[in-house]
């Protein structure tokens, strides 16, 4: 089960207070000379995992977690499956140590902890969503989930594939805990065996590129004032027939209710491989099995889960990004996972289920994740797991980045330097700058729109930046913004051995 914390809202009203131009690409850079970026991996915290099942048999997958900025207090719905899957609550005060509550509202065959709060009918994951303070209390809290529930009166026919029954459902509730379902599906979903694409007309669609599959991961967009679903999808393989590989696909709603069709939005490409002599098969190659996004710093950032089918069976987090909405994504790290699977014999030594609920701290972003020590069915370790010689370890873990850390840029060599395009500074009273310059320095100059210097802001009259800092204030030997002439500037990071990840205007 999956979620987003709305830290959206606050981000949202201070955009006008200040605004932080992150460096994980060059949206806000007009050029940068002799310069490399590099992606960052958040920290495991030594206590993981956090939260385990009762038992191995118990497993414990995706999860969502909400802090609550006014008090402090985490909330955590998470997955756990048993006999059968429903999804439970948990609590903290530090994010850290976990309470389960003896709720006893729901009870279910085969789990013992009595902290379930929503049962399905072969439920997969869920995502929730927490909305600002002064909308609809009753229905504050909203999850969205897949489910599969056999159709009331109707024989089951054993040929029919039941991904065929399946779609996207959503609950709402007052407090995390007590959730009241919306009858129905509020949008198809898909998965099923490999057939030809259906023709026009057919009532009972597989493979459209318009359709949910079974991973939800539900947020905000707080420009646009839309919820937003990325969840996983499916594509159609090289001979034209479908389910061929798990992509990435998007719809979006006003109220949490009505939502728009799924529309296709990532898929895997060349580089993401093809298992030789497998197909028709739907677990060949590389696949990215649906991609949590938040948005963040006017970026949106997609934790893609990479399945690879082909090989080791492993299912690291990749980091993509998007300026448009989630709708156009790039993959600029694929070379080195954000998240990599843990080490061998961990909880999260061979799958890592991300998701779309990171919580920002003052200083740090902590990204929580459930993590399974069996890889998938298709793999090197085949043998092992599939034949259930052993119970996989199964868990809820924790990794932390310094705040806004996600990439830096740093000289190729000794040197180098970042011009940003050119931009108002008016109302503007501090530049802050983010940046690892241990025995090492970062100059700020500021130049007019055609790239003239500015008397008093130049290179040889910054103040040099040197240490450790998520937020050093630029500064010159006599002048201060206050001086800035009328008009665009262009803002010159000058780097010397140094390592920037971004900067704040205030």
């Amino acid at each position: 089960m999956k979620g987003i914390l709305l830290y959206l809202y606050t981000f949202t009203l201070c955009a006008a207070a200040e605004q932080t131009l992150l460096f994980v690409d060059d949206h806000d850079i007009l050029y940068r000379p002799a310069t490399r970026r590099v992606l960052h991996q958040p920290v495991r915290h030594e206590a993981n995992p956090l939260l385990t099942g009762p038992s191995l048999k118990h497993q414990v997958a995706y999860c969502s977690v909400y802090r609550d900025p006014a008090t402090g207090r985490y909330q955590m719905w998470y997955q756990m499956t048993g006999a059968g899957c429903v999804v439970c609550y948990a609590e903290s005060k530090d994010g850290i140590a976990w309470t389960k509550p003896n709720l006893d509202i729901l009870t279910f065959k085969g789990i013992p902890d009595r902290n379930v709060v929503l049962t399905s009918s072969d439920h997969y994951d869920a995502s929730v969503v927490v909305d600002a303070p002064g909308g609809d209390l009753e229905r504050r809290y909203k999850m969205a989930y897949w489910s599969i529930p056999e159709p009331e009166g109707v024989p089951v026919d054993p040929k029919e594939p039941r991904g065929r029954n399946g779609g996207m459902y959503v609950a709402f509730s007052p407090d995390g805990i007590h959730w009241t379902k919306l009858p129905g599906p509020v949008l198809r979903g898909n998965y099923g065996r490999i057939t030809d694409p259906p023709f026009v007309g057919d009532e009972k669609p597989l493979g459209l590129l318009n359709s949910v599959s079974d991973v939800i991961d539900a947020t905000y967009d707080p420009v646009r004032k839309k919820y937003v679903v990325i969840a996983k999808g499916w594509i159609d393989g090289p001979d034209g027939r479908t389910f061929w590989k798990r992509s990435v696909v998007r719809t979006e709603s006003d109220d949490f209710i009505q939502w728009s069709p799924a529309q296709f939005v990532m898929a895997p490409d060349e580089h993401d491989g093809l298992r030789p002599g497998a197909y028709p098969g739907t677990r060949q190659g590389v696949q990215l099995h649906s991609a949590p996004a938040f948005v963040y710093q006017g970026v949106w950032f997609g934790l893609i889960q990479l399945a690879d089918f082909e090989t080791h069976g492993q299912q690291p987090v990749e980091l993509a990004l998007s300026r448009d909405h989630g709708f156009t994504w790039s993959r600029p790290f694929r070379d080195t996972m954000f998240i990599p699977v843990g080490k061998p014999d961990a909880f999260d030594t061979a799958r890592i289920w991300s998701n779309a609920t990171p919580v920002v701290l003052e200083n740090e972003i902590r990204f929580y994740f459930g993590g399974a020590e069996n890889p998938w069915g298709f793999g090197g370790s085949e043998s092992e797991w599939g034949s259930k010689k052993k119970l996989p370890k199964t868990g809820i873990g924790l990794a932390t980045l310094p705040l806004d850390r996600f990439a830096g840029l740093k000289p190729l060599d000794r040197i180098g330097q970042i011009t940003l395009k050119p931009r108002s500074l008016a109302g503007v009273n501090s530049i802050t700058v983010n940046t690892a310059a241990v025995k090492a320095a970062v100059r700020v100059e500021l130049l007019d729109a055609q790239g003239y210097r500015l008397p008093g802001f130049t290179k040889t009259e910054a103040v040099p930046i040197t240490g450790d800092h998520l937020r050093h204030r630029a500064t010159w030997k006599e002048a201060d913004l206050s001086k800035l002439p009328a008009g665009e500037i262009m803002i010159r990071l000058h780097l010397d051995r140094a390592e920037v990840f971004a900067i704040t205007l205030n």
